[in-house]
């Protein structure tokens, strides 16, 4: 095998189908092992697709995908002409889609009739009796069959869902029983009526039948960002269901209840990373971000795996330190007590060299990134003996300080753009006004 020419062990490869046979490719030769290591896409072709800022590509281009019945990831990135029809016959081709990721698919949404009554019928999902019994219709349907028919009939473990203005969080409720198997799921929506708090998201139905009771048990990864969450409605329902949470991220989420938090985290023993970004809201007399030190406690006593920790706070006035709910004893008290070994702290005004020297003592800790951290200086950094240091937009903190406190160091004295700095894109809002 070692001596074949290139050519000849291009065209073994090719007549291998089987996938078990493809993955036991690099036991064979050092050289098939080289192979494999360097052309694993290739070597998998036909289980994943992405596709990326195609106009061209409508529904009947991707109707094709349905015969392709080994499909199990599709990404769909910017793709404008794309509708709910087209991804319907997706979902009734592609038996085997355990991924599904739309971004920026603005066509896809609970506006549009799926498919005409001719069409609809010829579609491969059986008979109009079985149709039925699925509770799948077509002539003026709400645009989201395809998620219904995914939910009862598919293997799906992978969503996500962002900048989809046609997709709403209570159209996402018609995953129904797809909930039970689904172990990572995103939604995001980047336009700006979050930043305004309730009422105002477009989404809202007065009409709708929020109350529901959905299981979520095998949900290992959740994000939800910049969306607006009232009691016990949306895909609020979300953080009262999850127990095998391993990771967390809970971007500008208006309308968060801590008691609701703080259950979840009780709940979450397996919990390994959390990621919250916050900015001030009222909560009743007070104005500041929704949690506070009461939710840091929980975590540090209830999630015993946590490793990575990310707190990111936007719209916080200096002037007002009370606008962070936490405090710097809380934030410390979580990083010592729980195996922390990646902290990003972004925002933080309340943090200062006190607090830096108290979590250099944290046994675990190796990664830190501090961003927009006006109260840290060059004292602070001295106490600091880690593997990797980013210090971003920090105006008391000089580079020569950051030298030596770790082993790898990435240092900018500029104030950053808002979107790379809180994560807000707010570029991209500004430019669709």
């Amino acid at each position: 095998m070692e001596d074949l020419s290139e050519p000849l062990l291009g065209e073994i490869i090719t007549r291998i189908t089987r996938t078990s046979d493809l993955n036991s490719l690099s036991l064979v030769s050092k050289r098939l092992y080289n192979v494999e290591a360097e052309e694993r896409a290739t070597l998998r072709v036909g289980c994943d697709l992405t596709l990326s800022f195609c106009s061209c590509i409508d529904n009947s281009g991707l109707g094709y995908l349905s015969y392709c019945k080994k499909l199990m990831a599709l990404r769909l990135n910017a793709v404008p002409a794309i509708t709910s029809g087209g991804l319907l016959s997706v979902a009734v081709g592609c038996k085997s889609l355990s991924t599904l990721h739309l971004t920026d698919c603005m066509k896809v949404g609970s506006v549009e009739a799926v498919v005409p009554q001719h069409e609809c019928e010829r579609l491969w999902y059986g008979t109009p009796i079985q149709q039925k019994k699925m509770r799948i219709r077509c002539p003026g349907d709400s645009g989201m069959e395809w998620l219904e028919y995914l939910g009862k009939t598919g293997s799906l473990v992978d969503l996500v869902v962002k900048d989809c203005k046609g997709i709403s969080q209570y159209d996402l409720l018609k995953f129904g029983p797809g909930w039970m198997k689904l172990e990572k799921f995103e939604f995001e929506i980047n336009d700006n009526y979050w930043l305004s708090g309730p009422p105002l998201d477009p989404s809202y139905n007065v009409d709708y039948p929020y109350k529901y009771d959905i299981c979520c048990n095998n949900m290992k990864d959740l994000r939800l960002a910049k969306i607006i969450t009232v009691p016990e409605i949306g895909l609020r329902f979300l953080l009262g269901q999850c127990r095998a949470l391993e990771k967390l991220c809970l971007h500008y989420v208006v309308g968060l209840d801590e008691s609701q938090m703080i259950t979840l985290f009780q709940n979450c023993r397996n919990l390994r990373s959390i990621s919250l970004q916050l900015m001030p809201l009222r909560c009743g007399f007070s104005f500041r971000t929704p949690l506070t030190d009461d939710s840091l406690e929980t975590l540090s006593h209830c999630c015993p795996m946590l490793e990575v920790v990310e707190l990111t706070f936007a719209f916080c006035s200096s002037t007002y330190p009370t606008e962070i709910g936490f405090t710097q004893k809380g934030i410390i008290t979580l990083v010592q007590t729980c195996p922390t070994c990646v902290f990003v702290l972004n925002g933080a005004r309340i943090f200062k060299d006190e607090g830096m020297k108290d979590i250099s003592s944290a046994q675990f800790l190796e990664t830190l990134e501090l961003v927009d951290c006006k109260g840290i200086a060059d004292v602070g950094i001295s106490y600091m003996k880690l593997e990797s240091l980013t210090v971003v937009g920090c105006r008391l903190i000089s580079e020569e300080a950051v030298q030596g406190a770790a082993r790898s160091v990435r240092y900018s004295s500029e104030l950053e753009s808002q979107d790379s700095l809180k994560g807000m894109k707010m570029a991209r809002i500004v430019s669709k006004e």
